[in-house]
């Protein structure tokens, strides 16, 4: 049997263009927190990913499932230890505690949709990175200090958001 409808729960409806959106700038990306935790108690959130050339983050691995939908470019996946190209149009799934990153090496910006279950990682991201105005916003201009606060900040939050930097 499944539960009875729960009403105190809404439709959410996510477009990146709506002014309610925020953004966050981290490791040169910009993500937008289309569909966060709260939204979903805690089953997944959903996360649309602008990813500059040569960006992306650094080798990790979570205990949580990760999906990825390319929706423009293409991004250079490194999944225990093998690299595979994706392009747009195509979904992969990483599943949870595989060692993983990606890297946009084509020369030009790529765009993706994450999605995570349970969710989690907008939580992550937002405590580690900076909100910025817009999807064009240029990322913040941080003094070494401040990038060195970033990436401790990072590392000290991992294991509470199940994660682990290799």
């Amino acid at each position: 049997m499944i539960p009875d409808d729960d009403p105190s729960r809404s439709l959410t409806v996510a477009n990146p263009d709506d002014p309610g959106t925020t953004y966050v700038s981290l490791v040169g990306n910009t993500y937008a927190m289309l569909v966060t935790g709260e939204q979903t108690n805690g089953r997944y959130c959903l996360i649309d990913m602008r990813v500059p050339d040569g960006g992306g983050p650094p080798p990790h691995r979570h205990d949580f499932e990760e999906m990825f939908t390319l929706l423009e470019g293409e991004i250079e996946f490194t999944f225990r230890g093998e690299k595979h190209t994706v392009r747009a149009g195509s979904t992969i799934n990483i599943p949870a505690n595989a060692p993983h990153n990606f890297r946009n090496a084509s020369g030009a910006p790529a765009r993706m949709l994450c999605m995570c279950t349970p969710a989690g990682q907008d939580e992550y991201f937002m405590r580690i990175g900076d909100v910025v105005a817009g999807k064009d916003a240029p990322p913040p201009q941080l003094s070494e200090s401040e990038l060195a606060e970033r990436r401790r900040r990072a590392a000290e939050l991992a294991s509470t958001y199940r994660s682990e930097f290799l």
